[in-house]
């Protein structure tokens, strides 16, 4: 078994899918989480490919939040739209993922995942309200590589 498909239980990635689903109640935002075992390129740049891929540039207001682990590397990004990115206060998303690594230095993977997506959604909500003509543009599953 991969190192990715040892990252998190099933149920583990289906209690991340509901902080998800979560996350995104209250607002038009979008969240996605990707895993994969590592990266040939920088992880921000990384991070962006996919933001790109997972066609999460293409929200309706660019308020899409990408959280990106790379499980054999050690590390993640928090990638935002621009929409987001315009709107967040400047550290928000070094607040975010301070809360994260602090989970992951423990092994607490699922646990820094959630609180990270629910920090997000958070965030959006506050931004980018849900209002009654909002759909859900992107799959709240987990993807990975």
């Amino acid at each position: 078994m991969s190192q990715v498909e040892e990252f998190l239980t099933a149920e583990e990635e289906n209690d991340i899918v509901k902080a998800i689903v979560e996350a995104e109640s209250n607002t038009s935002g979008e969240i996605r989480v990707h895993i994969e075992s590592s990266s040939k390129i920088d992880h921000f740049s990384r991070a962006q490919q996919l933001f790109h891929f997972l066609k999460m540039d293409n929200t309706k207001e660019g308020n899409g939040v990408l959280l990106y682990v790379a499980v054999d590397d050690r590390k993640f990004v928090i990638y935002g739209g621009q929409g987001i990115d315009r709107a967040v206060p400047k550290g928000f998303w070094d607040t975010t993922k301070d809360v994260i690594a602090s989970h992951f230095k423990k092994g607490n993977f699922k646990q820094g995942i959630i609180e990270g997506v629910l920090m997000a959604g958070k965030e959006l909500q506050s931004h980018f309200p849900w209002n009654q003509n909002d759909t859900n543009e992107l799959n709240d599953a987990i993807s990975k590589g």
